[in-house]
């Protein structure tokens, strides 16, 4: 009896392990599918440089997330150096200026970083009156906060998010967590 119940913990076990090894190993396919394609590091080149001019400050010394939200989402900026008083101010003032413009439907910031118009982006804009827009300093950079009550406006909030994560590589999740 106890060498049963240790054969079937063993297989358990080694099913359990198979099975993280094949995620693991689809998510390394997937992740590492576009490291070393020469199209893809100048995509990424092209857009840091392209987001250095955009928004003030350079990419390098800050961390983004973007958060998807039941009510909207964030876009978060940080100094990766919490003595990097330079890149802080050059955040807080780049955010405040993308909360202001966002709310007037102006989403020219975007379009010139990534050289596209991100999906929901024209949505936003033409629901504006629908989602509020906010700026909140932080510690070591700020935030704005993206609010809506409208389903439309919230979809393409998540959608311009879920772009933002893919597009700087965040890792943040592309589910909607509660807030």
């Amino acid at each position: 009896m106890k060498v049963r119940k240790r054969v079937v913990i063993s297989s358990s076990i080694v099913v359990a392990l198979l099975a993280l090894a094949v995620r693991a190993g689809q998510q390394q396919v997937r992740t590492d599918s576009m490291a070393g394609c020469p199209m893809h590091e100048q995509h990424m080149a092209e857009m840091n440089q392209r987001g250095d001019r955009a928004m003030g400050f350079d990419h390098m010394k800050t961390t983004h997330h973007f958060r998807l939200l039941t009510d909207g989402g964030a876009i978060e900026v940080t100094a990766n150096d919490p003595k990097d008083t330079t890149s802080r101010d050059q955040i807080r003032k780049h955010l405040a200026g993308i909360a202001k413009m966002f709310a007037s439907g102006d989403f020219a910031k975007p379009l010139a970083v990534h050289g596209e118009i991100p999906p929901g982006a024209d949505a936003m804009s033409r629901l504006n009156d629908s989602i509020t827009y906010t700026f909140e300093a932080t510690d070591g950079g700020g935030r704005v906060r993206i609010k809506t009550g409208d389903s439309d406006a919230l979809a393409a909030v998540h959608a311009f998010l879920r772009f933002q994560i893919t597009e700087h590589q965040t890792g943040d999740p592309m589910e909607v967590a509660e807030r």
